[in-house]
């Protein structure tokens, strides 16, 4: 073998190891959590914007890590001008959950208007053809819920009517397994279930209100078959997302208007302030992730 044929191969295999080397480097991991502040949040266009409707990701469809969620396709802030409205939209195999935070407006649901009041929850069934619109002079802002439905879920008759509910007709009570120190609203569950104030989901297991006594926590725990989504309403803390130094927790400053995503199996929870009337209270989904082999 020539001294010259060893050489090139020398170089080539130099050439593919350092190639490999800063391609390792390069390679991006992904999070096992994201944070979102809604204040700073950028508008982006989809299929329900308009001129007068301004979605703003937050996590999935049109949010740069939206490849790393696995049932959520959207957890939006949609604003909605006066006297405007978004895109009519239907999606085949998403249900979605709107939660009014600001304003007063109205959800037309196929043939049907509904009025939207702040503080409504409201479950749009798949294959229905929906939007949301501002009759009013003031600024609606509403948070948009969307979740993919995997092929093996045979999909149910769709009702006509939409399921509309105020937050302040649900009643707050304890959970089983989990701390006095936070009381619940349970908004939205399976349709298998009979606790929820709508039960109606396929993949949703549970939209809830949590409200924290001052010092309160939820206990840190995680879901091995669910992603989770957090939004704190009012009040501050600390957020527990992912492990921390000891392997347990890891805790990060929370405040309104923070939102964290934790894929499944992240270390979740929340520990409200210590102090006199000190009170949070932080709206949250969790939904069931495909089995393997189940995404389209």
């Amino acid at each position: 073998m020539s001294t010259r044929f060893v050489g090139t191969n020398c170089g080539r295999l130099l050439f593919l190891l350092l190639i490999s080397s800063l391609s390792a480097q390069d390679r991006k991991v992904d999070a096992t959590w994201l944070h979102r502040s809604l204040p700073h949040l950028s508008e982006a266009k989809t299929e329900l914007s308009s001129g007068t409707c301004h979605y703003k990701p937050i996590f999935g469809a049109g949010d740069a890590d939206n490849r790393i969620l696995r049932s959520v396709s959207r957890f939006a802030e949609v604003s909605v001008d006066a006297q405007g409205e978004c895109q009519n939209v239907l999606y085949d195999r998403e249900e979605e959950i709107d939660f009014v935070l600001e304003g007063t407006g109205t959800l037309r649901y196929g043939d049907e208007t509904h009025p939207l009041r702040a503080n409504d929850f409201a479950y749009v069934a798949p294959g229905v053809k929906h939007l949301i619109a501002n009759n009013s002079g003031q600024a609606l802002r509403v948070l948009v819920m969307g979740f993919k439905i995997p092929p093996r879920i045979t999909l149910g008759a769709v009702s006509p009517h939409p399921r509309i509910i105020n937050l302040q007709d649900v009643k707050e009570e304890t959970v089983e397994g989990h701390p006095t120190s936070v009381l619940y609203k349970l908004l939205v569950g399976p349709r298998t279930g009979k606790r929820d104030a709508i039960d109606e989901a396929y993949v949703v297991t549970s939209l809830f209100w949590m409200n924290f006594a001052p010092g309160g926590t939820n206990f840190p725990h995680h879901h091995e078959t669910a992603e989770e989504i957090y939004l704190v309403i009012e009040g501050q803390g600390e957020m527990v997302a992912g492990s921390g130094m000891d392997g347990v927790e890891g805790r990060y400053p929370a405040k309104a208007g923070d939102a964290y995503y934790f894929r499944p199996n992240c270390t979740v929870g929340f520990y409200n302030q210590n102090k006199p009337g000190a009170k949070a209270y932080i709206l949250a989904v969790r939904s069931q992730i495909p089995l393997r082999g189940e995404e389209d």
